[in-house]
C-alpha cells in the first residue's frame, strides 16, 4: 500500500474553494501551468459544479447537422471564435484530444486520476465529475456512492488535478420536450453531494475489500476499503471518503386527500393517406429531417389496394405486415384501428413490428405512428444515427407472395391533431367537445384527457402520480411537464450496492420491476390558488382515474458518526485555540413544517447494516444521546475506551418525522 501513498505538500499552501460567478464585475489575472490556475498571482484549486441544462433548441438544427459532417472544422472555428472574444480567461473543450492552442483539453468521466492534458504545460482539468448517471425509459434509477464519489475526486487531486467540475451537482426536471438523449427521462436528477476542503496529505488504500493499517510521521491511521483520508495538518484525519458524518434522509410521496380528478376526454382521430395537409412523396423520409423535433410525432400514410380474389378473405389466414424503424416507437393502425404496439430502448433504439392485419377488399388504409423520445446527444458517429420509419415495409401473404410497399407513395403529418388545435391550454381546450362521467375514455389510445384542481395548502414539493399510465405528454396551465412513460418497466440488476470498487453506470441500480419514472414534478410555482388545468396526452392508453397528486416529504433521517473523525471546522477551531477537544458529531435536521417524533435506532460500537436496517453488532453502548430538541438533534460521540483494533461509530436509524 505504500507505494500508492502520494503526499503532495504543496497543497499546504493552496486555497481550496468553491467557484461562484456573479453579475457584478471583477476584473482578475488569470494564468496557468501544469498544477493549477494562477489567480492574482495564488495558486487555485478550482471546485464547480453544473445545474441540469437544456441542449441546443430546434432552431438550432440546422447548424448541427452541419457541425456533424465537419467535426474538426467546426472545433477549430470554435476555439478561433472563442479565443477571439477576448475574454482574458482560459478557454476549454472537453474529450478533445486535439484541442488547438490555446484550448486546454479536459477529462470527463467517473474517473478521471490517469488523464494527462494533450500539452505539457495545461493543467488538468475535471470538467465533468460524474456524481452518478442519468435515468432513461427502461432503465433502472442509477445511484453511485457518495464514498466513491469523494474517493475519485480525492484521487484526481491527489495526482495533480487542479479542476473538478460535479456533473450534476444539482439536477431536476427538463420541463417540456428538452430533455436531450434517446429515451431520456423527464427527470435528470443527479443525487450527489459536494464537499468544500483543503489537504496536506492524502492516505489512500485502493483495496475494495479489506481496510489497512498506515505508519505516516509515526503515527498511525485506520483506512476502511476503497478510501482516502484527508490530513490538512498532516496528523488529524478531518475527512475519509469513506466515513462521512452526515445525515440521510428517506423521501416519501405522499398522497394528499383532495380528492379524486374529475376528468374529461377527447379522442385523437387517426390520421390516414386521404387527409389533407400532408406531404406526399415516393419512399420513406428519416423522421427528424421532416418534424425538426417541432414534434415528438410523425404519420407515415400509405394506402394498400387488395383485390377480392385475394385468398385470405375467404381462408381468414391474414397476411403480415412488416415495419422495421430506426426507432424509438411505433403504433401501427389498420382502417383507423390499432393493430399493435412496438418501441425500443437506449441501447437499441432500432424496431420492428411484424403481425397479421385485418385487411379487407379494396382500399387499406394503413397509418404507423411514429414516436422519437429526444434527439442524438453525444456518442461514436452520432451523426448516423436515426429514427422513423426507414423501412422495409412489407406484406406477406397475399397471392403475388410479398408485396413490398417500401418505394410506394407514401404521406407524411407532423404532430397530433391535439397538438396544432393547443388542446393543452385553455383556450385550445374549448375547441373540441370533451366526454366525461360514463363516456369517458379509459386504457384507450390515443386519448386526450382533461381537469382542473386548486392547489394544496401548504409549500411541500408536488408531484404527479403517473403510474396508472402508460406513455404521452403532460401539460399544466399550459406548461409542458415532459414526457411520461410509467409504462416502460425497468430492466436491471438492483442486486444490492457496495461502494467499494470501480463505479460504472450498471453499478447500484434500484427500481428494477419498476416504471423508469413514477412521479412527475409540479413546479409550485406554476400554479395559481384555484382551477389549475391539467391535460395529458395518452398513447398506449391508461387509466386516468389512478393519477393522483402527491406531496414530496421526509420519512425518516439517518446518520452514521464516527469514532476519532472530526469535522474540518471543528478541527479548526481546535487549532485556533477556540475549542478544547475534537469532535465527532452530525446535526439531524427536518425541512420546514416537519419534527424529529421518535428514535428507532440507537447504537454506539459495531452496529450493521444501512439506514432502514440496522442492527446491534458485536460491541454496543447504550445511553448516548444528548440534547434532544424537536427540529433539531446535536450527536456527540462520548470519549468511551477505545480498542486499537476496531474503529467504533455511532449509528442512527429510523427518526420518523411528522
Amino acid at each position: 500500500m505504500c507505494n500508492m501513498l502520494r503526499i503532495n505538500s504543496l497543497l499546504s499552501t493552496i486555497a481550496l474553494f468553491l467557484c461562484v460567478f456573479s453579475s457584478s464585475s471583477v476584473t482578475a489575472s488569470v494564468t496557468y501551468d501544469d498544477k493549477a490556475f494562477i489567480i492574482d498571482g495564488r495558486r487555485r484549486i478550482l471546485i464547480s459544479g453544473s445545474i441540469h441544462y437544456p441542449r441546443s433548441t430546434p432552431e438550432f438544427i440546422l447548424g448541427i447537422l452541419w457541425v456533424k459532417r465537419e467535426k474538426r472544422a467546426y472545433a477549430k472555428w470554435a476555439a478561433e471564435m472563442a479565443v477571439g472574444l477576448g475574454t482574458g480567461v482560459p478557454w476549454t473543450m472537453c474529450k478533445q484530444e486535439d484541442a488547438p492552442d490555446p484550448i486546454i483539453d479536459t477529462c470527463n468521466g467517473f474517473y478521471c486520476e490517469g488523464f494527462k492534458p494533450h500539452k505539457d504545460y495545461n493543467p488538468k482539468m475535471w470538467t465533468e465529475a460524474w456524481t452518478g448517471w442519468y435515468t432513461w425509459f427502461g432503465g433502472p434509477a442509477p445511484n453511485r456512492p457518495v464514498e466513491d464519489l469523494a474517493f475519485s475526486v480525492a484521487r484526481f487531486i491527489q495526482t495533480n488535478g487542479s479542476f473538478v467540475n460535479y456533473y450534476m451537482y444539482h439536477g431536476g426536471t427538463n420541463f417540456g420536450r428538452t430533455a436531450a438523449g434517446h429515451f431520456i427521462a423527464t427527470s435528470y436528477d443527479y443525487d450527489a453531494p459536494i464537499d468544500e476542503y483543503a489537504c496536506a496529505a492524502f492516505l489512500a488504500n485502493y483495496d475494495t475489500e479489506s481496510s489497512a493499517t498506515v505508519t505516516f510521521q509515526n503515527k498511525q491511521y485506520d483506512l476502511p476499503p476503497w478510501s482516502i483520508s484527508i490530513l490538512p495538518d498532516c496528523k488529524t484525519a478531518v475527512f475519509n471518503t469513506a466515513r462521512i458524518n452526515s445525515q440521510s434522509s428517506k423521501m416519501i410521496m405522499e398522497p394528499l386527500s383532495t380528492g379524486a380528478f374529475d376528468w374529461q376526454s377527447y379522442s385523437e382521430e387517426t390520421v390516414s393517406a386521404d387527409d389533407s395537409d400532408k406531404l406526399t412523396t415516393d419512399g420513406l423520409w428519416e423522421e427528424i429531417n421532416v418534424t425538426r423535433d417541432a414534434s415528438d410525432y410523425l404519420w407515415y400514410l400509405t394506402n394498400v389496394n387488395i383485390q377480392p380474389d385475394e385468398g385470405f378473405l375467404s381462408n381468414g389466414q391474414y397476411p403480415v405486415l412488416t415495419v422495421m424503424s430506426a426507432g424509438h416507437g411505433l403504433q401501427v393502425f389498420i382502417n383507423g384501428q390499432l393493430s399493435g404496439t412496438v418501441y425500443g430502448g437506449l441501447e437499441n433504439p432500432k424496431l420492428t413490428f411484424s403481425d397479421n392485419v385485418k385487411l379487407r377488399a379494396g382500399i387499406n388504409k394503413i397509418s404507423l405512428l411514429s414516436v422519437a423520445v429526444g434527439l442524438p446527444s453525444g456518442g461514436l458517429h452520432f451523426e448516423t444515427w436515426n429514427a422513423g420509419v426507414l423501412g422495409p415495409v412489407t406484406l406477406k401473404g397475399l397471392n403475388e407472395g410479398t408485396r413490398d410497399l417500401t418505394n410506394q407513395k407514401w404521406s407524411y403529418k407532423i404532430g397530433l391533431e391535439g397538438e396544432a388545435l393547443s388542446l393543452h391550454t385553455i383556450s385550445g381546450s374549448s375547441s373540441v367537445e370533451w366526454v366525461e362521467g360514463p363516456s369517458l375514455a379509459q386504457k384507450q389510445p390515443m386519448t386526450w384527457y382533461k381537469t382542473t384542481f386548486n392547489a394544496p395548502e401548504g409549500n411541500d414539493p408536488l408531484a404527479l402520480d403517473m403510474n396508472g399510465m402508460g406513455k404521452g405528454l403532460i401539460w399544466i396551465n399550459g406548461e409542458s411537464i415532459g414526457r411520461h412513460w410509467p409504462g416502460y418497466i425497468a430492466k436491471g440488476h438492483c442486486n444490492g450496492c457496495s461502494y467499494a470498487g470501480t463505479f460504472n453506470e450498471n453499478k447500484c441500480q434500484t427500481n428494477c420491476g419498476e416504471p423508469s419514472q413514477r412521479w412527475y414534478h409540479i413546479p409550485r410555482s406554476w400554479l395559481k390558488p384555484k382551477g389549475n388545468l391539467l391535460v395529458v396526452f395518452e398513447e398506449w392508453g391508461g387509466d386516468p382515474t389512478a393519477i393522483t397528486l402527491v406531496r414530496r416529504r421526509t420519512e425518516r433521517v439517518c446518520a452514521d458518526i464516527y469514532e476519532g473523525q472530526p469535522s474540518l471546522k471543528n478541527w479548526r477551531m481546535v487549532a485556533s485555540g477556540t475549542q478544547d477537544n475534537l469532535q465527532s458529531k452530525a446535526h439531524l435536521w427536518c425541512p420546514q413544517g416537519q419534527r424529529i417524533s421518535d428514535f428507532k435506532f440507537a447504537s454506539y460500537g459495531l452496529p450493521q447494516g444501512t439506514c432502514g436496517s440496522f442492527r446491534e453488532g458485536s460491541c454496543h453502548a447504550h445511553r448516548v444521546l444528548s440534547n434532544f430538541g424537536n427540529n433539531l438533534v446535536q450527536l456527540v460521540v462520548p470519549n468511551f475506551r477505545r480498542n486499537p483494533s476496531t474503529h467504533k461509530k455511532f449509528s442512527l436509524r429510523w427518526l420518523r418525522t411528522s
